[in-house]
């Protein structure tokens, strides 16, 4: 039974190998990548935290010591390789002006209102090599196919309904190749080569590259690194946190992130929760002994304690 828990606690940040649907929640939280994988039908999801910064920096113009909620909306529908979602960010920072003297001022408001879909567009298997009784050397063999990741594209648009302070771009459009390498049910790398703002004055070009290693059958860490690639600058930062899955459909997270570009100095602490209402249901199909299709009907999926309990019924 633990190690059941293990297996779908590791993915529940970066979903599983065989489905969409997954008996555990399976959130992007605390990481920045998105993995290639959905929620699944009829799951409603949300993903939020608060994040609270300390920052210098010896630019004219900079916006430092920010604070403020995002929120993720995460919903499956039609098909189980499809997912809509939208994300949304409020923060407050300080706008900061060094010249002979350094003068701030303050500004608020939304800063990012993103509506998008995300869609599986391959997936890799892998050997059960639990059957594989006759050579333990085989069983226990590394996969090479682990090394070829499931990929996934993202499609979306950053829309104008942000804060006056906020608004720069207007209406544009976002893109994304999300990928995703199981190299053991531990140990899972998300890797996202992603542009922002595309068409725009001030296009974003970056990448998000995510490792997490399960530690026990509720606790999760993770390292992160990040590159933004502008016209004018380049930004990059490191990351690292813990998830701790407190339910089937509930958990928590808290995360710290640096910077580590030479003319600014920042420290990002974050907390939050992802929380999922879900409606999944399974498609059972009967056939004959021909194969042929006699009768299909939808079934609600246990939870993962009722499966256990019927296990040991």
């Amino acid at each position: 039974m633990k190690k059941n828990w293990l297996i779908a606690f590791l993915l529940f940040s970066f979903q599983i190998i065989n489905a969409q649907y997954t008996e555990i929640i399976n959130s992007k939280r605390p990481g920045l990548s998105e993995s290639p994988y959905g929620v699944g039908t009829d799951v409603l999801q949300f993903e939020g935290g608060f994040f609270f910064g300390k920052s210098e920096s010896d630019r004219t113009f900079a916006r430092i010591n920010p604070i403020g909620t995002n929120l993720f909306i995460r919903y499956g529908k039609f098909i189980e390789r499809l997912e809509i979602n939208a994300n949304v960010t409020f923060q407050k920072e300080e706008l900061q002006f060094n010249n002979i003297f350094t003068s701030t001022s303050n500004i608020s408001g939304i800063s990012q209102l993103t509506i998008g879909a995300k869609y599986l567009i391959y997936q890799q298997e892998f050997t059960d090599k639990s059957k594989e009784i006759r050579s333990w050397k085989k069983r226990t063999a590394f996969d090479k196919k682990r090394l070829i990741p499931s990929v996934g594209i993202y499609l979306g648009v950053n829309t104008n309904f942000l804060g006056k302070d906020y608004e720069e771009s207007g209406i544009s459009p976002k893109a994304a190749i999300l990928l995703q390498n199981d190299f053991t049910d531990r140990l899972v790398l998300i890797t996202n080569i992603i542009g922002d703002k595309i068409g725009t004055d001030y296009p974003i070009y970056s990448y998000i590259t995510t490792l997490t290693y399960a530690t026990s059958d509720r606790w999760s860490i993770f390292m992160e690194n990040q590159g933004d690639f502008t016209k004018y600058r380049n930004d990059f930062q490191v990351g690292t946190g813990v998830a701790y899955l407190y339910s089937s459909n509930l958990q928590f997270d808290a995360s710290i992130r640096a910077s580590l570009n030479t003319e600014d100095s920042a420290l990002i602490a974050g907390i939050g929760a992802s929380w999922r209402l879900d409606k999944h249901v399974d498609q059972e199909i009967e056939t004959d002994e021909n194969g042929n299709k006699i009768k299909s009907k939808k079934r609600r999926r246990g939870g993962l304690f009722s499966r256990i309990f019927k296990k040991k019924k």
